[in-house]
């Protein structure tokens, strides 16, 4: 299931802090990058992937990763990559799915302004 853009937005802010725990070296994507991958997404739901140059560019190979992973991108932002793939259980990551953000209060009329002192 696709990610909205509020969805994408909220990850986004909770991996800004994030370090890469996964770096693609010149190699390019292979099935060892891909296992470590994948080790990664289930111990921390989200993370980010440093794409180094490759033989395919950044674009192709975070597209290769998601596909191969079965998780989301978040976020390409350069070379750092951020990875989303929810678990099936004790997901730490429920309100994302659910929704980020709770509206907002309406605000409360104003009150007669005094005039300003000059």
């Amino acid at each position: 299931m696709p990610l909205t853009g509020k969805e994408r937005r909220h990850l986004r802010a909770l991996g800004h802090h994030l370090e890469p725990v996964v770096i693609v070296g010149s190699s390019g994507v292979t099935e060892g990058v891909i296992a470590a991958i994948e080790q990664a997404l289930n111990d921390h739901e989200l993370i980010k992937v440093k794409i180094n140059e490759g033989p395919e560019g950044r674009h192709e190979g975070a597209d290769a990763i998601a596909e191969a992973t079965g998780s989301e991108l978040a976020q390409l932002l350069g070379r750092t990559a951020l990875f989303f793939k929810r678990r099936k259980q004790k997901s730490r990551f429920e309100d994302v799915l659910k929704g980020p953000h709770e509206p907002r209060p309406a605000p409360k009329p104003e009150e007669e302004k005094k005039p300003r002192r000059r």
